[in-house]
């Protein structure tokens, strides 16, 4: 018997080669377009709209008129609310001047009277003590004297503090709550007067006119809204995870499926202060201002948003498929000479595809990928690359 030996062939292999280039690590997500100087009208009342100026898509310049709604009802309360702070105010005027006019001469008429009693008592009295003294009055009406004397004292002293503290303190509350009450109503009713003709605040595009002209609205309902939209707000949503990457002035790429190889670009201009709950996930807000003097890009689109966190040219770089671990360092399998050689690299910047090669190989290295049989790969083992 003559034994046979077999000996296996070479293990199949794809392979890239480490290049010269650039490389960018990136984050990529979603974000959400509002015009960064934006108005919005809402209906002060419940009313129906008497004129709509405008339609959506109009070019708008400031003060121009863009819709009036049915203010009949509204100059109804504002002259009531008028009418009612007016005579708060005489409230006011009379609570500071001590009281009507009337009662002013009346309390003042019986505090003269009041004050002439007094003194013909004090008289009174003093000529009924001399009298005493010679025998010709009695002790009887001299007391007598004296508290017709206090009578009139107290008489005089309850007017004069009438005079003086003509009104109460809860009265004086009363009056003044009442006063602050008429002033506030009077300028809501002013406010919403003011309201109900719409003017454009600036010069702008009329973007969202969700009413029709006799349409009824009710309080608080969206009339219409106005931006400057040659330039843009995007508010994109980083995952907490990639928030420790970003930082001020970081450039950004924005991106609309409506409009296909179209990219603004921009910078990063604040960073998330906080985590908020977006759906089922948590997200810091980043923002970040587009030029869009064509108008391409609209408000409240949803759109793609990369967030460049590095950038290096002219280094190394190798498909992140070749780049294995082992225990946290990073390795590859270098081919040479047609066997696989293990190589620890260090690695630096890397994205979803490529890695920098800081250190451990050199360029036009050639590097296994994987195996083309689904065999695992080895040091030492030898290799054919195939495509």
């Amino acid at each position: 018997m003559i034994p046979v030996f077999t000996r296996p062939g070479p293990l199949k292999v794809r392979a890239t080669k480490v290049e010269r280039g650039p490389i960018r690590s990136l984050i990529s997500t979603n974000g959400k377009v509002e015009p960064i100087q934006n108005f919005e009208a809402h209906s002060p009342v419940p009313t129906t709209i008497k004129k709509l100026l405008v339609k959506e898509g109009d070019h708008v310049s400031k003060g121009q008129l863009l819709l009036q709604l049915d203010d009949a009802d509204l100059r109804s309360q504002a002259a009531r609310a008028q009418a009612q702070m007016k005579a708060a105010q005489a409230d006011q005027a009379d609570l500071t001047g001590g009281g009507t006019h009337e009662e002013i001469l009346t309390l003042e008429s019986q505090l003269i009277k009041a004050r002439s009693l007094r003194d013909d008592a004090q008289r009174n009295l003093e000529a009924l003590k001399r009298l005493q003294q010679q025998g010709a009055a009695s002790a009887g009406e001299v007391t007598q004297a004296q508290e017709a004397l206090q009578r009139a004292e107290a008489d005089t002293s309850l007017l004069e503090k009438k005079k003086k503290d003509r009104y109460s303190q809860p009265e004086v509350a009363k009056v003044t709550a009442q006063g602050a009450e008429a002033q506030a109503a009077y300028e809501a009713a002013e406010d919403a007067l003011a309201k109900s003709s719409v003017r454009a605040p600036f010069d702008g595009i009329v973007y969202a006119l969700p009413v029709k002209q006799g349409a009824y609205v009710q309080i608080g309902d969206l009339l219409l809204q106005v931006g400057d939209l040659s330039q843009m707000l995007v508010r994109s949503f980083v995952d907490e995870p990639e928030i420790g990457r970003l930082a001020p002035a970081q450039r950004i790429e924005v991106t609309w499926d409506a409009v296909p190889g179209r990219m603004w670009k921009g910078a990063v201009s604040t960073i998330p202060a906080t985590v908020k709950l977006r759906g089922s996930r948590n997200v810091g807000e980043v923002t970040c201002t587009v030029d869009n003097h064509d108008l391409r890009l609209l408000p409240n689109v949803n759109v793609g948003v990369t967030v460049i966190t590095a950038e290096h040219s002219g280094v190394l770089t190798l498909q992140r498929e070749a780049v294995r671990m082992d225990d946290t360092k990073p390795y590859v399998y270098e081919v040479v000479d047609g066997r696989l050689k293990r190589r620890d690299i260090e690695v630096s910047l890397q994205n979803l595809t490529r890695v920098e090669v800081a250190a451990g190989l050199p360029e036009n290295s050639v590097v296994a990928l994987s195996s083309a049989d689904t065999k695992p790969l080895t040091d030492g083992a030898r290799v054919r690359i195939v495509p």
